[in-house]
């Protein structure tokens, strides 16, 4: 209703201002005189006219969009709608003028081609200057939100695009008050009216002397290093701190309040993303049965998401806990109507149930992700750890290379290299099987080996939240553990592309850049939750669990490393490949495994050499 009213008394004004328009235009022609002979006869004519030329002009600034537009938010594209519009409806004016044989003298019809510009020009942006006028502090006196002082980083396009959405949106109350930039040349310059104040290393002395609340990273074109480095700085300051998405977030260029997110720690990672070739991709997993073992968990979920893009033949979701594989099947069948899904609830240590899968369905590409992964969990219950991850993995590679699938991928771990707990251990068997049955099999067998994933499930990133938002103490095991990160469709790309380059008995490990320091995480996490580390949320040193390492490491010394044509993926050789001896081994480990947690470890270091028991 309200935009309908505002609407009518548009045309309303703007009757007025077409025929005032008119009458400024005979009076310059003419030089004030309304009573000449001259003029009379034109006089005349516009008098019959007037409701005809008045409607004309109304009617194509309607067609055109002129009562659409919120014209508090006016710009040069609005400027450029008035004099499209003005110019068509004077044409339009000329046309009707010739068709009805009746005419103006050509100066009449220029002048009011200009009046109209600026009159009703005039009146949209009298609007958009009464707005601004109204947002200042004298005005706005008596408002009971204070309004936010907002620093950008970037004086590129981007950051302009977000000075002129925080002044387009009242119900943010931000204003932008200062633009950081590292370009020197840019230094002075002003941005719709914001000054560029300096460099990243003035950030926080800027943020203090202009009384910043706010910082909004906006440069998306950025790398990750730089951005971890922006981050770092203004984790020195107080200030609330938001980032526009990167360039490949942004498909379609434009930049909105509602594309502003808050900084999280996946852009702390100081590292791009993995990039895939997705014709590559394409090529293997379009058309093909696909199976993805554990595919409710937090990595298997994202592994369906991304293979469902991809147009397989019938994708199976086979996981022993049915709440997730629901969930993971509603999704899938929302945003993949035609996806041909099959839900299968199983357990992988059933070796039977593994055989009737395989024969019914005769899947073609293999994921493997089911596996129990937490480190202390499995130090206490071991049997567990080698029951699923040891012979789960032999029951499902078994079955690959039995029925004939083309490829099989193991989902590995960086805790599986020169292991300290059960789970790394049991991990590092998993490999030993399939790099060895690869050897007998026409099945490609490869593992995918990387680092903690950010956000799955049990990762120290969900604690830490939960930790913070219950007030702390955030818990760290120790001053320097070190481990590297990834985020989960990272990780899941990387898992995907190893399938595509599979020639058999590979280890693929990710270049993972730098590792973290998890005391330093928790640090930067509290940070971006808007408190102080110690003073606002405690960090509390508990020390090392059973099993746990200081830091990763991602490949064994014998492995050896080999390049490929992602810069980011590397490929380690087979270093263990006699499955008989090792089928002699587990139906060992098998006979003692219901025995105590001592005698299992002992035979699991015999088993993995590298393995060093800590408890």
């Amino acid at each position: 209703m309200k935009k309908k009213m505002i609407g009518a008394f548009l045309i309303a004004i703007d009757i007025i201002l077409i025929n005032l328009a008119f009458l400024i235009a005979f009076y310059i022609r003419f030089e004030g005189d309304f009573t000449g002979k001259v003029v009379a006869p034109y006089i005349a004519v516009y008098k019959e006219n007037i409701f005809s030329l008045s409607m004309l002009k109304i009617i194509i600034f309607y067609v055109f969009g002129m009562y659409k537009n919120l014209w508090k938010y006016a710009s040069i594209e609005e400027l450029f709608q008035i004099v499209l519009t003005s110019f068509v409806a004077n044409a339009g004016v000329v046309s009707y003028m010739v068709i009805s044989q009746q005419s103006f003298p050509r100066s009449i019809y220029i002048l009011a081609f200009i009046l109209d510009i600026v009159l009703i020009g005039g009146v949209r942006f009298s609007i958009r200057a009464t707005r601004g006028i109204s947002e200042t502090s004298f005005f706005s006196f008596g408002k009971k939100k204070e309004t936010k002082r907002v620093m950008i980083i970037g004086a590129g396009q981007a950051g302009a695009l977000v000075i002129k959405e925080l002044k387009n949106h009242d119900n943010l109350h931000s204003k932008a008050v200062a633009i950081i930039d590292d370009d020197d040349s840019k230094l002075g310059s002003r941005i719709n009216g914001v000054p560029v104040l300096g460099d990243r290393y003035h950030i926080k002395k800027i943020a203090e002397s202009k009384r910043i609340d706010e910082i909004i990273i906006a440069i998306p074109s950025s790398n990750k290093k730089d951005i971890r480095e922006i981050v770092e700085e203004c984790s020195k300051t107080k200030c609330k701190l938001k980032i526009v998405p990167g360039i490949f977030e942004l498909i379609d260029g434009k930049v909105t309040i509602k594309e502003i997110r808050d900084v999280d720690i996946e852009d702390l990672l100081g590292r791009d993303p993995v990039k895939v070739d997705l014709d590559e991709i394409s090529d293997y997993l379009e058309s093909k049965t696909v199976l993805v073992t554990g595919g409710g968990g937090s990595i298997g979920a994202e592994l369906c998401r991304q293979i469902a893009g991809f147009k397989p033949k019938r994708l199976l979701i086979l996981d022993i806990y049915e709440n997730n594989a629901y969930d993971i099947q509603n999704e899938l069948l929302r945003k993949h109507p035609q996806l041909n899904l099959d839900i299968l609830i199983a357990s992988v240590r059933d070796k039977g149930r593994m055989e009737e899968i395989f024969k019914q369905y005769l899947p073609e590409i293999v994921f493997h992700a089911a596996a129990h992964k937490h480190v202390p969990l499995m130090e206490n219950n071991p049997q567990e750890a080698i029951k699923n991850n040891v012979f789960g993995t032999k029951n499902v590679a078994e079955c690959a290379h039995k029925y004939g699938a083309k490829r099989f991928v193991l989902i590995s771990t960086d805790k599986a290299v020169n292991p300290t707990n059960i789970m790394g251990a049991t991990k590092r068997v998993a490999e030993m099987i399939i790099q060895s049955i690869n050897i007998i099999s026409k099945t490609e067998f490869v593992a995918v080996r990387f680092g903690n994933v950010l956000g799955s499930n049990g990762s120290v990133i969900p604690l830490f939240r939960k930790q913070i938002s219950e007030g702390g103490p955030v818990t760290v095991t120790h001053p320097e553990v070190t481990r590297y990160f990834m985020t989960i469709p990272e990780a899941v790309q990387l898992v995907v592309q190893a399938g595509a380059m599979a020639k058999g008995g590979e280890i693929f490990v990710l270049d993972m850049g730098e590792p973290v320091k998890i005391i330093d995480l928790a640090k930067n996490l509290i940070r971006l939750s808007g408190f102080e580390p110690e003073a606002d949320i405690q960090i509390k040193i508990t020390g090392l669990r059973p099993g746990e390492k200081l830091y990763e490491e991602l490949l064994m010394e014998e492995e050896g490393l080999e390049a490929t044509k992602h810069e980011k993926i590397f490929i380690g050789k087979p270093v263990f490949t006699d499955f008989k001896l090792l089928v002699r081994e587990l139906e060992i480990l098998r006979d003692i495994i219901g025995d105590n947690r001592d005698e299992i470890k002992e035979y699991m270091v015999k088993m993995v050499p590298t393995y060093k028991r800590t408890s």
